[in-house]
């Protein structure tokens, strides 16, 4: 029997919750991960804004739930183990918060947490055009242990839909965390596409 894997979704204030949202859609049916999330303020007014969801819709997506507000949740300790948290999308204010250990909520106290475990923490940063001060908080991330994945489409997989585009990017976040759910297009070498 493979291990259950507790995989936390945080989704931040940044436009492009559409990426958190279609990773719980995709291991809502993915066999041995429990996941956790946690959706700032501005996420859900994102939802409304961005999609036809509600952040009820999402929310029943997860297999736990957790309140911003409540920094005392379980995500919010080390000796609660995880196999690591995604944010997506990070908000420049969240990755701020991450890098300056500012854990004044619980998304921020959780990227914290896997930071300090040495657990692996995936940012996806949606921001754009990125300033100088930007570009410093990505590079101090990194530097910290974390990875930075700017959801940036692949074209190489001809994408015909914005699904395709959304789809081929959480699947190479989820990849990080060895999860293949199919929804990366493997690149073969050129000439292998019949064009």
């Amino acid at each position: 029997m493979s291990e259950q894997k507790k995989l936390i979704i945080g989704i931040g204030g940044a436009s492009g919750v559409i990426y958190g949202i279609r990773m719980l859609e995709v291991l809502k049916s993915a066999r041995n991960v429990e996941t956790h999330l946690v959706m700032s303020k501005t996420a859900r007014m994102n939802v409304k804004i961005e999609t036809d969801l509600d952040a009820s819709d999402v929310e029943a997506l997860a297999d736990t739930v957790h309140s911003v507000a409540q920094v005392g949740a379980s995500i919010a300790s080390g000796s609660f183990k995880t196999h690591g948290m995604i944010v997506a999308a990070c908000s420049m204010k969240n990755l701020s918060a991450i890098v300056h250990s500012h854990a004044d909520d619980l998304l921020t106290r959780a990227a914290d947490v896997a930071l300090k475990e040495r657990r692996r923490l995936v940012l996806m940063p949606r921001e754009t055009p990125i300033h100088a001060g930007h570009c410093k908080l990505m590079m101090e991330a990194n530097q910290l242990g974390a990875i930075v994945a700017p959801p940036m489409p692949a074209m190489y997989t001809n994408p015909q839909t914005i699904d395709d585009i959304i789809n081929h990017t959480v699947g190479r976040v989820l990849d990080l965390f060895e999860l293949d759910t199919g929804l990366v297009e493997r690149w073969q070498g050129p000439n292998t596409t019949g064009k």
